[in-house]
């Protein structure tokens, strides 16, 4: 699994018009779900996620968790973060996860932020959305299950 992680003032996503997720001050998670992926990588990649220090503490030091700041999680999956680029101009996708198994795979990784206590909220999968924020700093963190 790979996760793309930023941390935001706020963020949103919009389906087809309508607004179906907001959050304030947290992390938005763009999360892509690879080939041969498991629950254990979810696992690991949530709890990396709800504990990843990113957030300044009275000192302005990056010391500080989603969890200890009480913000909020926006997860957005997104099979485009296994991409390669190597060849040609057009990307492949064959890394990616067929909708199948990443779409469970999706779920369990909220499951695991949820059991961590992260409030999450989530986009709306192989769906068109877009996707707004306001990024923090900018703080952009990569986390790869591998």
């Amino acid at each position: 699994m790979r996760a793309v992680i930023q941390r935001v003032s706020r963020a949103g996503v919009i389906v087809n018009g309508a607004r179906i997720a907001a959050i304030g001050p947290g992390l938005l998670v763009l999360l892509g779900v690879e080939n041969g992926d498991d629950e254990k990588a979810a696992e690991y990649l949530a709890d990396k996620t709800a504990g990843l220090r990113i957030f300044e503490d009275a000192a302005e030091k990056m010391n500080l968790s989603v969890l200890d700041c009480a913000g909020d999680v926006l997860v957005v999956s997104q099979f485009t973060l296994l991409a390669d680029c190597r060849k040609g101009r057009r990307p492949g996708f064959s890394a990616a996860a067929p909708p199948e198994l990443a779409e469970p795979l999706c779920e369990y990784f909220v499951t695991q932020l949820k059991q961590r206590g992260v409030k999450v909220q989530t986009g709306q999968f192989r769906a068109n959305m877009a996707v707004d924020l306001v990024n923090d700093g900018p703080v952009t963190i990569l986390l790869e299950s591998r």
